[in-house]
Protein backbone atom coordinates (compact mmCIF):
# COMPACT_ATOMS: atom_id res chain seq x y z
CA UNK A 1 0.00 0.00 0.00
CA UNK A 2 1.39 3.40 -0.93
CA UNK A 3 1.98 6.03 1.79
CA UNK A 4 -0.55 8.48 0.30
CA UNK A 5 -3.37 5.92 0.37
CA UNK A 6 -2.59 5.00 3.96
CA UNK A 7 -2.74 8.63 5.08
CA UNK A 8 -6.08 9.13 3.38
CA UNK A 9 -7.52 6.08 5.16
CA UNK A 10 -6.21 7.36 8.50
CA UNK A 11 -7.91 10.72 7.88
CA UNK A 12 -11.20 9.01 6.99
CA UNK A 13 -11.17 6.88 10.16
CA UNK A 14 -9.78 9.28 12.75
CA UNK A 15 -11.10 12.71 11.83
CA UNK A 16 -14.91 12.04 11.95
CA UNK A 17 -14.89 10.65 15.54
CA UNK A 18 -12.62 13.46 16.67
CA UNK A 19 -14.92 16.03 15.08
CA UNK A 20 -17.96 14.61 16.87
CA UNK A 21 -16.14 14.62 20.22
CA UNK A 22 -15.07 18.22 19.78
CA UNK A 23 -18.63 19.29 18.88
CA UNK A 24 -20.04 17.74 22.07
CA UNK A 25 -17.56 19.36 24.36
CA UNK A 26 -18.45 22.95 25.18
CA UNK A 27 -15.83 24.11 27.49
CA UNK A 28 -12.53 25.48 26.20
CA UNK A 29 -10.26 23.37 28.42
CA UNK A 30 -11.85 20.08 27.30
CA UNK A 31 -11.73 21.12 23.68
CA UNK A 32 -8.04 22.09 24.06
CA UNK A 33 -7.20 18.70 25.56
CA UNK A 34 -8.98 16.81 22.80
CA UNK A 35 -7.21 18.84 20.13
CA UNK A 36 -3.86 18.16 21.79
CA UNK A 37 -4.52 14.42 21.78
CA UNK A 38 -5.66 14.64 18.16
CA UNK A 39 -2.42 16.38 17.23
CA UNK A 40 -0.37 13.70 19.02
CA UNK A 41 -2.26 10.88 17.29
CA UNK A 42 -1.91 12.53 13.89
CA UNK A 43 1.82 13.06 14.36
CA UNK A 44 2.25 9.44 15.43
CA UNK A 45 0.32 8.25 12.37
CA UNK A 46 2.42 10.35 10.02
CA UNK A 47 5.64 9.16 11.66
CA UNK A 48 4.60 5.51 11.48
CA UNK A 49 3.63 5.88 7.84
CA UNK A 50 6.98 7.49 7.01
CA UNK A 51 8.90 4.66 8.71
CA UNK A 52 6.82 2.08 6.87
CA UNK A 53 7.44 3.80 3.54
CA UNK A 54 11.21 3.88 4.12
CA UNK A 55 11.35 0.23 5.15
CA UNK A 56 9.34 -0.71 2.07
CA UNK A 57 11.87 0.93 -0.30
CA UNK A 58 13.83 -1.69 -2.31
CA UNK A 59 17.47 -1.96 -1.23
CA UNK A 60 20.01 -1.76 -4.06
CA UNK A 61 23.14 -3.84 -4.50
CA UNK A 62 25.48 -2.56 -1.78
CA UNK A 63 28.51 -4.22 -3.47
CA UNK A 64 28.41 -1.91 -6.49
CA UNK A 65 31.82 -0.29 -6.91
CA UNK A 66 33.62 -2.78 -4.65
CA UNK A 67 36.52 -4.66 -6.25
CA UNK A 68 38.23 -7.74 -4.79
CA UNK A 69 41.91 -8.18 -5.61
CA UNK A 70 43.65 -11.55 -5.65
CA UNK A 71 47.35 -11.90 -6.36
CA UNK A 72 50.36 -9.60 -6.09
CA UNK A 73 51.11 -5.91 -6.59
CA UNK A 74 54.28 -3.92 -7.29
CA UNK A 75 56.62 -4.16 -4.32
CA UNK A 76 55.11 -7.37 -2.91
CA UNK A 77 57.38 -10.20 -1.81
CA UNK A 78 56.85 -13.18 -4.09
CA UNK A 79 58.04 -15.79 -1.53
CA UNK A 80 55.79 -14.16 1.05
CA UNK A 81 52.83 -14.36 -1.32
CA UNK A 82 53.52 -18.04 -2.04
CA UNK A 83 53.67 -18.85 1.67
CA UNK A 84 50.45 -16.94 2.33
CA UNK A 85 48.64 -18.71 -0.51
CA UNK A 86 49.77 -22.12 0.75
CA UNK A 87 48.63 -21.30 4.30
CA UNK A 88 45.23 -20.07 3.07
CA UNK A 89 44.77 -23.23 1.00
CA UNK A 90 45.68 -25.50 3.92
CA UNK A 91 43.28 -23.63 6.22
CA UNK A 92 40.39 -23.65 3.74
CA UNK A 93 37.63 -25.73 5.38
CA UNK A 94 35.66 -28.22 3.33
CA UNK A 95 32.49 -26.76 4.85
CA UNK A 96 33.22 -23.22 3.64
CA UNK A 97 30.14 -21.29 2.39
CA UNK A 98 31.38 -21.50 -1.19
CA UNK A 99 32.62 -25.08 -0.92
CA UNK A 100 29.39 -26.64 -2.19
CA UNK A 101 29.54 -24.82 -5.54
CA UNK A 102 33.33 -24.64 -5.53
CA UNK A 103 35.77 -21.98 -4.38
CA UNK A 104 37.43 -19.62 -6.83
CA UNK A 105 41.22 -19.73 -6.81
CA UNK A 106 44.16 -18.25 -8.70
CA UNK A 107 46.50 -20.97 -9.97
CA UNK A 108 50.03 -19.71 -10.70
CA UNK A 109 52.30 -21.88 -12.85
CA UNK A 110 56.01 -22.37 -12.34
CA UNK A 111 56.77 -21.84 -16.05
CA UNK A 112 55.09 -20.74 -19.26
CA UNK A 113 53.10 -23.65 -20.70
CA UNK A 114 51.54 -24.33 -24.11
CA UNK A 115 47.75 -24.85 -24.27
CA UNK A 116 48.03 -28.65 -24.59
CA UNK A 117 49.88 -28.95 -21.27
CA UNK A 118 47.04 -27.22 -19.44
CA UNK A 119 44.80 -30.26 -19.84
CA UNK A 120 47.16 -32.22 -17.59
CA UNK A 121 47.51 -29.48 -15.00
CA UNK A 122 43.94 -28.09 -14.93
CA UNK A 123 41.86 -30.58 -16.87
CA UNK A 124 39.63 -31.88 -14.06
CA UNK A 125 38.71 -28.54 -12.44
CA UNK A 126 36.46 -25.79 -13.74
CA UNK A 127 38.50 -23.13 -15.56
CA UNK A 128 37.17 -19.67 -16.35
CA UNK A 129 40.21 -17.66 -17.49
CA UNK A 130 43.87 -18.16 -18.35
CA UNK A 131 46.63 -15.53 -18.36
CA UNK A 132 49.18 -15.43 -21.15
CA UNK A 133 52.27 -13.50 -22.16
CA UNK A 134 54.93 -14.08 -24.82
CA UNK A 135 58.21 -14.33 -22.83
CA UNK A 136 60.50 -12.47 -25.24
CA UNK A 137 63.95 -12.09 -23.62
CA UNK A 138 64.51 -8.53 -22.45
CA UNK A 139 61.30 -7.18 -23.95
CA UNK A 140 58.08 -6.07 -22.34
CA UNK A 141 55.11 -7.86 -23.84
CA UNK A 142 51.39 -7.61 -23.29
CA UNK A 143 49.57 -9.66 -20.67
CA UNK A 144 46.34 -11.11 -22.05
CA UNK A 145 43.36 -12.76 -20.36
CA UNK A 146 41.65 -15.49 -22.38
CA UNK A 147 38.29 -16.89 -21.24
CA UNK A 148 38.67 -20.65 -21.42
CA UNK A 149 35.81 -22.87 -20.33
CA UNK A 150 37.18 -25.67 -22.54
CA UNK A 151 40.88 -26.44 -22.20
CA UNK A 152 42.81 -26.39 -24.47
CA UNK A 153 40.38 -25.55 -27.30
CA UNK A 154 39.30 -22.13 -26.01
CA UNK A 155 42.91 -21.20 -25.23
CA UNK A 156 44.02 -22.00 -28.79
CA UNK A 157 41.07 -20.03 -30.21
CA UNK A 158 41.87 -17.07 -27.95
CA UNK A 159 45.51 -17.11 -29.05
CA UNK A 160 44.39 -16.97 -32.67
CA UNK A 161 42.38 -13.84 -31.90
CA UNK A 162 45.38 -12.24 -30.18
CA UNK A 163 47.60 -13.11 -33.17
CA UNK A 164 45.23 -11.34 -35.57
CA UNK A 165 45.16 -8.24 -33.38
CA UNK A 166 48.94 -8.23 -32.99
CA UNK A 167 49.45 -8.46 -36.76
CA UNK A 168 47.22 -5.41 -37.18
CA UNK A 169 49.10 -3.63 -34.41
CA UNK A 170 52.49 -4.35 -36.03
CA UNK A 171 51.26 -2.97 -39.37
CA UNK A 172 49.97 0.16 -37.63
CA UNK A 173 53.33 0.78 -35.94
CA UNK A 174 55.16 0.39 -39.27
CA UNK A 175 52.81 2.89 -40.90
CA UNK A 176 53.37 5.36 -38.08
CA UNK A 177 57.15 4.96 -38.33
CA UNK A 178 57.02 5.63 -42.07
CA UNK A 179 54.86 8.72 -41.53
CA UNK A 180 57.38 10.46 -39.24
CA UNK A 181 59.10 13.25 -41.21
CA UNK A 182 62.41 14.86 -40.42
CA UNK A 183 65.86 13.69 -39.39
CA UNK A 184 66.20 15.36 -36.00
CA UNK A 185 66.98 13.55 -32.77
CA UNK A 186 63.31 13.54 -31.71
CA UNK A 187 62.13 12.22 -35.07
CA UNK A 188 64.74 9.45 -35.11
CA UNK A 189 63.84 8.35 -31.58
CA UNK A 190 60.16 8.35 -32.46
CA UNK A 191 60.76 6.21 -35.55
CA UNK A 192 62.88 3.82 -33.50
CA UNK A 193 60.17 3.44 -30.89
CA UNK A 194 57.52 2.77 -33.52
CA UNK A 195 59.83 0.26 -35.20
CA UNK A 196 60.49 -1.39 -31.83
CA UNK A 197 56.77 -1.64 -31.17
CA UNK A 198 56.25 -3.22 -34.60
CA UNK A 199 59.01 -5.73 -33.90
CA UNK A 200 57.52 -6.77 -30.56
CA UNK A 201 53.97 -7.01 -31.93
CA UNK A 202 55.10 -9.12 -34.90
CA UNK A 203 56.99 -11.49 -32.60
CA UNK A 204 53.93 -11.82 -30.35
CA UNK A 205 51.70 -12.53 -33.35
CA UNK A 206 54.02 -15.26 -34.62
CA UNK A 207 54.23 -16.87 -31.17
CA UNK A 208 50.47 -16.91 -30.54
CA UNK A 209 49.83 -18.16 -34.07
CA UNK A 210 51.84 -21.31 -33.28
CA UNK A 211 50.24 -21.95 -29.86
CA UNK A 212 53.29 -20.86 -27.90
CA UNK A 213 54.29 -21.78 -24.36
CA UNK A 214 52.81 -18.53 -23.04
CA UNK A 215 50.24 -19.43 -20.34
CA UNK A 216 51.38 -18.83 -16.79
CA UNK A 217 48.22 -18.67 -14.63
CA UNK A 218 44.53 -19.52 -14.54
CA UNK A 219 41.39 -18.77 -12.55
CA UNK A 220 39.62 -21.96 -11.52
CA UNK A 221 36.71 -23.02 -9.36
CA UNK A 222 36.69 -26.29 -7.44
CA UNK A 223 36.19 -27.84 -4.01
CA UNK A 224 38.94 -27.37 -1.41
CA UNK A 225 39.97 -31.01 -1.85
CA UNK A 226 40.34 -30.59 -5.61
CA UNK A 227 42.27 -27.33 -5.18
CA UNK A 228 44.74 -29.01 -2.86
CA UNK A 229 45.17 -31.76 -5.43
CA UNK A 230 45.96 -29.17 -8.12
CA UNK A 231 48.51 -27.50 -5.85
CA UNK A 232 50.42 -30.79 -5.56
CA UNK A 233 50.78 -31.28 -9.32
CA UNK A 234 53.98 -30.61 -11.26
CA UNK A 235 54.26 -27.18 -12.94
CA UNK A 236 51.95 -25.59 -10.31
CA UNK A 237 53.65 -22.89 -8.31
CA UNK A 238 50.79 -21.86 -6.04
CA UNK A 239 47.04 -22.09 -5.60
CA UNK A 240 45.63 -18.97 -3.96
CA UNK A 241 42.03 -19.65 -2.81
CA UNK A 242 39.59 -16.75 -2.80
CA UNK A 243 36.43 -17.84 -0.96
CA UNK A 244 35.41 -14.18 -0.70
CA UNK A 245 34.94 -14.01 -4.48
CA UNK A 246 31.41 -14.54 -5.76
CA UNK A 247 31.48 -12.44 -8.92
CA UNK A 248 34.38 -12.54 -11.38
CA UNK A 249 33.31 -9.24 -12.98
CA UNK A 250 34.17 -7.50 -9.67
CA UNK A 251 37.47 -9.26 -9.10
CA UNK A 252 40.96 -8.38 -10.33
CA UNK A 253 43.47 -11.25 -10.51
CA UNK A 254 47.19 -10.38 -10.70
CA UNK A 255 49.33 -13.54 -10.67
CA UNK A 256 53.12 -13.29 -10.44
CA UNK A 257 55.07 -14.11 -13.58
CA UNK A 258 57.32 -17.21 -13.59
CA UNK A 259 60.47 -15.04 -13.73
CA UNK A 260 59.42 -13.00 -10.67
CA UNK A 261 61.20 -14.73 -7.83
CA UNK A 262 61.88 -12.17 -5.11
CA UNK A 263 59.95 -8.88 -5.37
CA UNK A 264 57.39 -7.70 -7.92
CA UNK A 265 59.02 -4.77 -9.72
CA UNK A 266 58.19 -2.58 -12.71
CA UNK A 267 59.76 -3.96 -15.87
CA UNK A 268 62.90 -2.79 -17.63
CA UNK A 269 62.86 -3.14 -21.40
CA UNK A 270 66.30 -3.79 -22.90
CA UNK A 271 65.13 -3.34 -26.49
CA UNK A 272 67.11 -1.55 -29.19
CA UNK A 273 65.50 1.85 -28.50
CA UNK A 274 66.64 4.00 -25.54
CA UNK A 275 64.08 3.72 -22.78
CA UNK A 276 62.78 7.22 -21.90
CA UNK A 277 61.83 7.90 -18.31
CA UNK A 278 58.32 8.95 -17.35
CA UNK A 279 59.34 12.64 -17.43
CA UNK A 280 61.57 12.40 -20.50
CA UNK A 281 59.25 10.42 -22.77
CA UNK A 282 58.74 12.26 -26.07
CA UNK A 283 55.36 13.96 -26.23
CA UNK A 284 54.43 12.52 -29.67
CA UNK A 285 54.58 8.97 -28.28
CA UNK A 286 52.07 9.86 -25.55
CA UNK A 287 49.69 11.85 -27.68
CA UNK A 288 49.71 9.79 -30.85
CA UNK A 289 46.43 7.86 -31.04
CA UNK A 290 46.59 4.13 -31.64
CA UNK A 291 43.78 1.64 -32.29
CA UNK A 292 45.32 -0.88 -29.89
CA UNK A 293 47.37 -0.65 -26.65
CA UNK A 294 51.06 0.23 -27.25
CA UNK A 295 53.81 -2.21 -26.34
CA UNK A 296 57.54 -1.89 -25.96
CA UNK A 297 57.59 1.12 -23.61
CA UNK A 298 59.72 0.32 -20.63
CA UNK A 299 58.39 2.90 -18.17
CA UNK A 300 54.93 1.36 -17.75
CA UNK A 301 53.69 -2.22 -17.41
CA UNK A 302 52.07 -3.81 -20.41
CA UNK A 303 48.27 -3.67 -20.31
CA UNK A 304 46.07 -6.65 -19.69
CA UNK A 305 43.60 -7.23 -22.50
CA UNK A 306 40.66 -9.59 -22.11
CA UNK A 307 39.76 -11.76 -25.07
CA UNK A 308 35.98 -12.32 -25.44
CA UNK A 309 34.80 -15.83 -24.65
CA UNK A 310 34.34 -18.06 -27.73
CA UNK A 311 30.99 -19.56 -28.62
CA UNK A 312 30.48 -23.12 -27.33
CA UNK A 313 30.31 -24.60 -30.83
CA UNK A 314 32.81 -22.70 -32.97
CA UNK A 315 34.89 -19.79 -31.66
CA UNK A 316 34.87 -16.67 -33.79
CA UNK A 317 37.09 -13.59 -33.36
CA UNK A 318 35.53 -10.62 -31.62
CA UNK A 319 36.86 -7.28 -30.49
CA UNK A 320 38.81 -7.25 -27.26
CA UNK A 321 37.61 -5.54 -24.11
CA UNK A 322 39.20 -2.42 -22.56
CA UNK A 323 42.52 -2.76 -20.74
CA UNK A 324 42.52 -3.75 -17.10
CA UNK A 325 44.95 -4.00 -14.20
CA UNK A 326 48.40 -5.42 -15.05
CA UNK A 327 51.28 -7.33 -13.55
CA UNK A 328 54.75 -6.68 -14.94
CA UNK A 329 57.80 -8.93 -15.46
CA UNK A 330 60.79 -8.67 -13.16
CA UNK A 331 63.55 -7.89 -15.59
CA UNK A 332 66.35 -8.12 -13.02
CA UNK A 333 65.83 -11.88 -12.69
CA UNK A 334 66.64 -14.71 -15.05
CA UNK A 335 65.40 -14.08 -18.55
CA UNK A 336 62.62 -16.42 -19.74
CA UNK A 337 63.22 -18.58 -22.77
CA UNK A 338 61.77 -17.34 -26.08
CA UNK A 339 58.56 -19.02 -27.20
CA UNK A 340 59.06 -22.30 -29.03
CA UNK A 341 57.85 -22.37 -32.65
CA UNK A 342 55.49 -25.17 -31.85
CA UNK A 343 53.44 -26.35 -28.89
Amino acid sequence: MRAGNLLRQLDQRLLPPLTRVVARLGDRSARSGVLSWAAVLSAAAVLGTAVWAVDDTPVGDRTVGEVTRVGVADGDSVPGYLRSAAADLAALPASAPAAEDGTYALVTLDAYLPPQRLATVLGDVGVSTVFGRVPLPGRQTEIVKIPALRVPDDVVAGMEQVAVRKETEAADYRARAAAVDGDGVGERELREQYASGAEVAAAEAAAYRTGCACVYAAVVRATPVALRDVAARPDVRAVDPAPEVYRLDRTVFTPPLPEQRDVVRPPVDTGPSPAPTRSERPAPVISAPAPSPPVGESSEPAPVVTIPSPEPSKPEPTESAPPSVTTSPDATLAEPSPPSPSS
